[in-house]
């Protein structure tokens, strides 16, 4: 039995956005639900009174309202949602137009952050979507960036939004191919892109990579420069490139032209991380996202006008979108451009005690690397305004459950949180009236029907399994670009188990409800039949102060699989026989004798993802002579030559 490690105040619980929703479904359906499993229940068989209920609660803004909220909930993919329905993304986003704070920005070299209230980011969206009518974006094209996580990414994002374009975004770090892969399929109309970015404490110039992937786009977009690192760069070498102060209309009261729109038109074009072949293109509709974000940010995050929301992402993240959806509710968004342990390892916390954050996302390796490096937040900064931490990314570990709430904060709502980017949103994550326990995602998310099947296709508790949903939701994408037939979306998705989503990821669903992820069900472990996720060794490896980081893969072995350990080592720090009898033994006794690695093979580097999710399945290939398609969807594609032809894999 898990460790229940927080549990909130009946204060508390009734002071949420989730308890208030319970209530007015009790008084609309007749049901005496008083806690979240019995009202997830109800939702995941009522989906259609459910998603009703939601486009009230977050007062969707709609020139007309829908003739029916989903017309087979039993159909997916392909189901059809709020039909009849017209609106504008960005006008939801724009509903409030005051002096309230709406964006602040610290980029890490900055000595003061920049602030829009509500009022100001009305006012720069209006001006920069009359420049983009006057550039001739039209409603279907394709508008994208090439962007920092800073406010002109957002702006430019609403304005495209405002027309009916699609915004596709990727971070300035990706490599030339890694954006080509990308944007080369949508063919934008306009490209936005910052003049450099700062990590670390150096500067980067984005604007040779721009003029690389310029030359190659055969749609010609109209580049457009943000200043960021400088106030006016050389932007000789990028044709017909203007700055864009230059661009943005200077006239002042404009008022925005809303195009309103179907519940299913495209908004965002989302990518696969693209590391087996080209990225697929996932294109998702503006309604669909906008109520899906709205559930999970008002019910599951408990955000209100007053919070102010931060996530350490990039552009090229999914919770870039997530959090840009904030605005919905009015609340402000704390956005961070750069290292994260830059100055120092405290740089996040800092920031969250400047501006007073309530709640704090950001992914499970940061989690573990601010404790490795010995922070104390709660010690050193004024973190008592926070009331909810979010991670997400990978699976969080036990240990750093017990770091949150021993070094963080006692009193936090800890969500650890699972989904993806192509349904842009969670399958599993926080419930602010319920307990946490640690090693636990709190709760599968309302109207979301998911369970784990094991290898029969039948639903099984307490039992690890693959992540299944049975009943659409509004998020999934409409389409895959360039797929007509919809055969890639299909084996995407539908192969394994007709008319049931299946993730491809492993996870156990407990008794209470709450779920443990194991990992990629990809990458899980064979051994002998028995299958294991990856995540469960890591959790032990990387607990351990003489490893620096590690992969874990199965190779195929003798008509079988064997576990094979990759570890990076400390700097001036060797592995030796002693450490990798430790090693096992921590494995074995952890976890189980069908855990240990048959092979522990010293690496000197890690290759992870942009977003750090570690590539397993590019490691996999490797050393099972297959090749890994595109390399630059990695943000240290070089250390895949680490692993060629290693002779400890031959014996």
């Amino acid at each position: 039995m898990a460790e229940m490690l927080w549990k909130p105040s009946q204060e508390r619980i009734k002071s949420t956005n989730m308890f208030e929703f319970m209530q007015k479904i009790n008084q609309k359906h007749g049901t005496d639900f008083k806690d979240y499993p019995e009202l997830y229940e109800w939702t995941v068989n009522n989906i259609a009174d459910f998603w009703a209920a939601m486009w009230d609660y977050a007062g969707i803004i709609a020139s007309q309202g829908y003739d029916q909220v989903i017309d087979d909930p039993d159909k997916m993919p392909g189901a059809k949602w709020f039909t009849g329905a017209k609106l504008n993304f960005a006008e939801n986003l724009l509903r409030y137009r005051d002096d309230r704070p709406a964006i602040v920005f610290k980029g890490e070299a900055m000595s003061q952050p920049v602030r829009y209230t509500y009022a100001g980011l009305y006012d720069e969206v209006a001006r920069l979507a009359k420049s983009l009518r006057a550039a001739g974006v039209q409603k279907g094209d394709r508008v994208t960036g090439f962007m920092p996580n800073m406010p002109q990414t957002v702006i430019a994002m609403l304005a495209a939004a405002s027309i009916g374009a699609a915004w596709s975004s990727c971070s300035p770090d990706f490599g030339v191919k890694g954006v080509l892969d990308r944007f080369g399929q949508i063919e934008p109309k306009v490209l936005f892109t910052a003049n450099g970015y700062s990590y670390n404490g150096k500067t980067f110039s984005s604007l040779d990579k721009v003029a690389g992937i310029f030359e190659q786009l055969t749609s010609h977009p109209k580049v457009v420069v943000v200043p960021y690192t400088e106030e006016r760069a050389d932007i000789s070498m990028l044709k017909g490139a203007v700055h864009y102060a230059d661009f943005i209309s200077h006239e002042k009261g404009l008022d925005i032209e809303f195009e309103q729109l179907p519940f299913d038109h495209p908004l965002y074009i989302m990518y696969s991380s693209g590391t087996t072949g080209l990225p697929k293109c996932m294109v998702q509709s503006a309604g669909g996202i906008l109520i899906h974000h709205m559930k999970e940010l008002l019910l599951h995050t408990d955000l209100k006008r007053e919070d102010k929301i931060f996530y350490f992402t990039t552009c090229g993240w999914m919770m870039w979108n997530w959090l840009t959806s904030s605005l919905s509710v009015g609340a402000t968004i704390l956005q961070f451009d750069g290292s994260p342990f830059y100055p120092d390892a405290g740089a996040i916390f800092k920031y969250a005690e400047d501006e007073g954050m309530t709640i704090f996302g950001t992914s499970a390796k940061y989690i573990a690397s601010v404790e490795d490096a010995g922070v104390k937040p709660k010690e050193q900064y004024k973190v008592d305004t926070l009331k909810a931490m979010l991670s997400t990314g990978s699976p969080l570990s036990p240990e750093s459950f017990d770091f949150v709430y021993k070094q963080i904060k006692e009193d936090i709502c800890l969500s650890s949180i699972s989904g993806g980017t192509d349904l842009n949103g969670c399958f599993a994550a926080g419930n602010p009236i319920g307990p946490v326990y640690k090693g636990e995602l709190q709760a599968r998310c309302l109207a979301m029907a998911v369970q784990a099947f094991n290898d029969e296709g039948k639903p099984v508790i307490n039992e690890a399994g693959e992540l299944v949903c049975l009943k659409p939701f509004p998020s999934m994408p409409i389409h895959f670009w360039n797929d007509p037939d919809g055969a890639k979306y299909h084996g995407a998705y539908f192969d394994k188990y007709d008319g049931i989503w299946c993730h491809g990821d492993f996870i156990t669903i407990n008794e209470r409800g709450g779920v443990v992820i194991h990992g990629r069900s990809d990458a899980t472990l064979n051994p002998g039949g028995v299958r294991i996720g990856t995540a469960e060794i890591y959790r032990v490896v990387e607990g351990m102060e003489e490893i620096a980081d590690s992969l874990v893969i199965g190779q195929d072995w003798e008509d079988d699989v064997r576990i094979i350990l990759f570890v990076k080592m400390p700097e001036g720090k060797q592995l030796d026989d002693d450490l990798i009898k430790k090693i096992k033994t921590n494995i074995r006794v952890n976890c189980s004798p069908r855990h240990v690695p048959a092979k522990v093979i010293p690496i000197a580097d890690i290759p992870y993802t942009i977003n750090m999710k570690k590539v397993e399945l590019a490691v996999k290939n490797i050393i099972h002579g297959r090749a890994v398609k595109n390399a630059d969807a990695l943000a240290n594609p070089h250390c895949l030559e680490l692993y060629k032809d290693l002779p400890q894999l031959k014996d």
